[in-house]
C-alpha cells in the first residue's frame, strides 16, 4: 500500500489526527528543511518477516536517496488506526455547515504530477466565481506500474438554500472532471459510472466505444432491468 500526500492534505491529515507531538514534530522538520512543500508518503507492506524487513529497508533507501525523512512507523499506525473513524467527520462538519465531497481518477504515469495540481485547483477556481472559497487537496491512493490514481478531497461552505449548494457542487464536480480527463483520466477509476459520470464516458471510450457498451447491455438485457440509465 503507497499513499502520498500533497502538500496540504499532509498539513490536514497531522492537524486531524489531534496528538499532541504534531506541533513539536512540525517544528522540528522545518527546522531541518522539511517546509511547507513537504508531502507525507506512507506504506504498507504484508508478507513473510525476511520480505517484510526487505521491502522496509529498500524503501528507506529510496526515501533518503529522494531527500526523503524516514520517520518510522507511527504515522502510519496512526492513521491506520483512524483511517475508518475519519469518515464520520462528514456528518459533523455538514452539521457546522461544512459539506465535503470526494473524487478520484487514474491517470499514466506521465500526467500524474500535472494533474494532481490541476483537478484541486480547477476546484478552488470553480468556487471562486461564486465569491466562495474551497479546501481541495489530493493524494495518490492507488498504485500501478502504468499509472497511480489521484484522490482528491474538497471541503466548502454549505448555503441555506439547497439549490445552490447542489448547483456549486455541481460547478466543481464538471470543472474537475473536465480537468482530470484533459489530462487522460478516466472517469471513474474503480467506481461505477452512474448518472453523474454518465455525460463524460463517451469523451473517454469514443463513439466505438460507447455503440460497444450499448450493444452489450441489449443483448444481456434487452427488458432494461438492470439498472438502466446508468452506463449508456
Amino acid at each position: 500500500m503507497l499513499r502520498l500526500s500533497n502538500p496540504l492534505e499532509t498539513e490536514t491529515t497531522l492537524g486531524l489526527s489531534g496528538k499532541s507531538w504534531v506541533g513539536l514534530a512540525d517544528r522540528g522538520l522545518r527546522a531541518i528543511g522539511y517546509g511547507d512543500e513537504r508531502c507525507l508518503l506512507m506504506f504498507g507492506v504484508t508478507g513473510s518477516r525476511r520480505a517484510f524487513n526487505r521491502t522496509r529497508r529498500e524503501v528507506a533507501v529510496l526515501c533518503r536517496k529522494h531527500g526523503g525523512l524516514f520517520v518510522g512507523t507511527i504515522v502510519g499506525h496512526t492513521w491506520e488506526k483512524s483511517r475508518f473513524l475519519t469518515p464520520y467527520l462528514r456528518n459533523t462538519l455538514w452539521e457546522s455547515g461544512i459539506a465535503l465531497d470526494t473524487l478520484e481518477t487514474a491517470l499514466p504515469w506521465s500526467q500524474v504530477r500535472e494533474a494532481s495540481s490541476a483537478i484541486p485547483q480547477a476546484i478552488v477556481e470553480a468556487m471562486s466565481k461564486h465569491g466562495e472559497q474551497v479546501l481541495a487537496f489530493a493524494h495518490l491512493s492507488h498504485v500501478y506500474r502504468d499509472g497511480a490514481s489521484i484522490y482528491t478531497t474538497y471541503l466548502f461552505r454549505r448555503t441555506a438554500d439547497p439549490d445552490q449548494l447542489l448547483s456549486r457542487w455541481q460547478d466543481m464536480k464538471h470543472q474537475a472532471s473536465l480537468t482530470l480527463q484533459k489530462y487522460g483520466g478516466t472517469i471513474s477509476h474503480q467506481h461505477g459510472v452512474g448518472t453523474d459520470h454518465m455525460p463524460y464516458l463517451p469523451d473517454e471510450k469514443g463513439a466505438l466505444g460507447i455503440d460497444v457498451l450499448r450493444a452489450v447491455c441489449k443483448s444481456f438485457d434487452p427488458d432494461e432491468m438492470m439498472n438502466p440509465g446508468k452506463l449508456v
